[in-house]
């Protein structure tokens, strides 16, 4: 917003004031996450800036911590052609942490959306009893410290036949830690807040009045939900989706207490690097994500003023 030109002078210094502080609050969040771009492109084997890439030398800057993503685990790194991406695909462990973190994300998406939509359709009902304790149950997963609800899953996961007994259950019941169903279950938990939330939202500014007249025309609740609520709160849904899976491809915690051997996620591969073996390839796993986090952002941002436009709330 431009300063008029009646301000007065203290309004003036407020202004620039103003500005700075807000620029140094945005150079405090942005700066560590800005700082590891350039040092992904580190020749050497350092985590911080050489000589050679403070004075812009290009044999200071190179892409071997990125390659080294394709060939870290392979059993054969110098292969070409054909065998180096078979071996890159079915050895390389960054890249088996990757396909596990978009296996598990998509799954745990899927799920949470569904649940997480259902839920926030009910909840948004006026006639919904005790919904306000209902919807604090809900989204306690991202209100409650991960650590205590990664606790409660390790133990419920680790022997749920001692939990389902509690309830009269008496079949068989396997043991979900360590599966690929219970990282995609315990994912999905914590995912489900970030949809309710976000549907709820966009239910709010719905107009009920569409599904009324269309329940005066002769359509069926079904059909009303399809062809009039379902596309209206489609941007919505598709926002909760996205935090959803952004939830499960970031998580780590949950991993460290559920996933076995076969489900290393991305955050646990970066986790077991910190520990084991520091490497700047960590850095270039870092700056990959963080486009991607860029790209899942402005999609969202996208889909909110598709939302907004279609609801009425901004102009065409």
């Amino acid at each position: 917003m431009a300063l008029p030109t009646y301000a007065s002078p203290l309004e003036r210094i407020w202004h620039w004031a103003y500005l700075v502080i807000c620029g140094l609050i945005f150079f405090f969040l942005i700066a560590p996450i800005v700082v590891i771009i350039p040092l992904s492109f580190n020749a050497e084997p350092y985590f911080t800036f050489t000589e050679k890439m403070r004075s812009f030398d290009p044999e200071g800057y190179s892409l071997r911590w990125y390659r080294s993503l394709l060939t870290f685990g392979m059993q054969n790194p110098d292969a070409t052609g054909t065998a180096f991406w078979a071996d890159t695909w079915a050895n390389a462990k960054w890249v088996n942490a990757a396909k596990n973190s978009i296996i598990i994300g998509f799954f745990s998406t899927i799920l949470a959306t569904f649940l997480g939509t259902l839920a926030a359709l009910g909840l948004s009902r006026p006639e919904m009893p005790f919904r306000r304790p209902i919807m604090a149950i809900m989204i306690s997963p991202m209100i409650v410290p991960l650590i205590i609800t990664a606790t409660g899953m390790f133990f419920f996961y680790s022997n749920p036949c001692s939990m389902l007994t509690v309830f009269g259950h008496s079949g068989q019941c396997g043991r979900l830690a360590g599966t690929y169903l219970g990282v995609i279950l315990a994912h999905a938990t914590l995912g489900i807040p970030f949809v309710i939330i976000t549907v709820t939202a966009t239910l709010v500014g719905f107009d009920q009045s569409l599904n009324r007249a269309s329940a005066s025309l002769g359509a069926s609740p079904r059909r009303t939900f399809f062809k009039i609520t379902m596309p209206l709160i489609l941007p919505g849904v598709i926002s909760g989706a996205l935090f959803a899976f952004v939830t499960s491809f970031d998580e780590v915690v949950a991993v460290l207490f559920i996933a076995g051997p076969d489900q290393q996620t991305i955050p646990r591969q970066m986790w077991n690097g910190i520990r084991e073996q520091i490497s700047p390839a960590i850095l270039a796993v870092a700056t990959i994500l963080v486009l991607f986090s860029i790209a899942l952002l402005t999609t969202v941002e996208m889909l909110r003023r598709r939302s907004e436009r279609l609801r009425g709330l901004t102009p065409q």
